[in-house]
Order: structure tokens, then C-alpha cells, then sequence
């Protein structure tokens, strides 16, 4: 089944709007902790041989949802990806991948981050009106089927069936809010 392409009444953006608030409410009542969001500016030339470190632009605070970012101010992204802040350390002879997650970690750092501080980045801002969530496609967390607005597990993943952005920011916050007993 394709996905839909009217606009449906009964799913507004007020709606969607104050579901997210509501949720960023209960949250900041329980006390969950958040995570910063930042956007991860790479290294550049300067003087054209030295170069300015990598760093990161702080954007915010934000708890994660699962394939969701839930900002404090109630905007909604796509989770990129995390690291946590740390010194680069001296560099080894590693294998690329570890050598470039430290120097994520590195820019955290170099951002203002304390040492330790989770920050994810490479999110992406999503928007919050049924129009705009209809023209997203499917590497996107968000669509629509059915009249109603739904979380996508991964990208690529089917909409028609999946659990509504409702169900979905509920579920995921009073997993925060009340943790199963083994994860406290």
C-alpha cells in the first residue's frame, strides 16, 4: 500500500505540535535526563596550510526516542549519530574508524562539552506539519499511512502498519520516565 498523499482532517499540526510539547513536559517534570545536540562543524583551511580543528556548534538540549530526537523546546529530529566528549589523545596507529570516532569525540570537547558529556549530531530536523511529513521519504523516521503520522524502526522500513508518532512518543517516554527495574 502507497503511502498517502491527502491531507486528512483530524490529524493537524496543532496536534502534532502539542503532542510533542506535552511529551518535552513530562519529561522535564520527571527530570529525565537530556543529551546535547549539536551540529559537527569539520576541520577548514586556514592561511591555506593550517588548518582549524574539527569542533562542534552546540544547538540544544534534547532526550533520545529511539530513531527520535525530542528537543527541550519540543522541535522533533531524526537521530544521527552520538559520541560522548573526550580528549583525542595521542595518535595511534589504529584503524581509521576508531581514529575518526576520536576525533568526533575530540570536537565534542573542542565545542564546550565537558569531558564524558553525550552529544549527538548529524540529526536532522523534522518537521511537524502533515504536508511536509507526506513529502518525506522513506529514509525518513516520520510518514504517513492511514490518517495518521508514524515512526519508521529504520529507515527504508514499511509505514503502512507502523506504530503512530502518539503511541510512539509514549511508549518511548515512560521508558525514560519509568525504567524497567534492571536498567536503574
Amino acid at each position: 500500500m502507497a503511502e498517502d498523499s491527502g491531507h486528512h482532517p483530524g490529524v493537524g499540526d496543532d496536534e502534532l505540535v502539542r503532542l510533542c510539547r506535552d511529551t518535552a513536559a513530562a519529561l522535564s517534570e520527571a527530570v529525565v535526563r537530556t543529551e546535547a545536540l549539536a551540529e559537527f562543524l569539520p576541520a577548514t583551511k586556514r592561511l591555506v596550510i593550517f588548518r582549524g580543528p574539527a569542533t562542534m556548534r552546540p544547538l540544544g538540549e534534547v532526550w533520545r526516542l529511539g530513531v527520535l530526537l525530542l528537543a527541550t523546546d519540543a522541535s522533533l529530529w531524526a537521530a544521527g549519530s552520538a559520541t560522548r566528549s573526550r580528549e583525542r589523545g595521542r595518535e595511534g596507529y589504529q584503524s581509521q574508524s576508531l581514529e575518526h570516532r576520536r576525533d568526533i569525540a575530540a570536537a565534542a570537547l573542542r565545542g564546550g562539552y565537558s569531558e564524558g558529556t553525550v552529544v549527538n549530531y548529524d540529526a536532522t530536523p523534522l518537521p511537524l506539519d502533515t504536508g511536509a511529513i507526506q513529502a518525506l521519504g522513506g529514509d525518513s523516521p516520520l510518514g504517513f499511512s492511514d490518517g495518521r503520522v508514524r515512526v519508521r524502526w529504520r529507515a527504508g522500513a514499511q509505514i503502512t502498519g507502523a506504530v503512530t508518532l502518539e503511541q510512539y512518543l509514549h511508549e518511548r517516554s515512560e521508558l525514560l520516565i519509568h525504567p524497567p527495574l534492571a536498567a536503574t
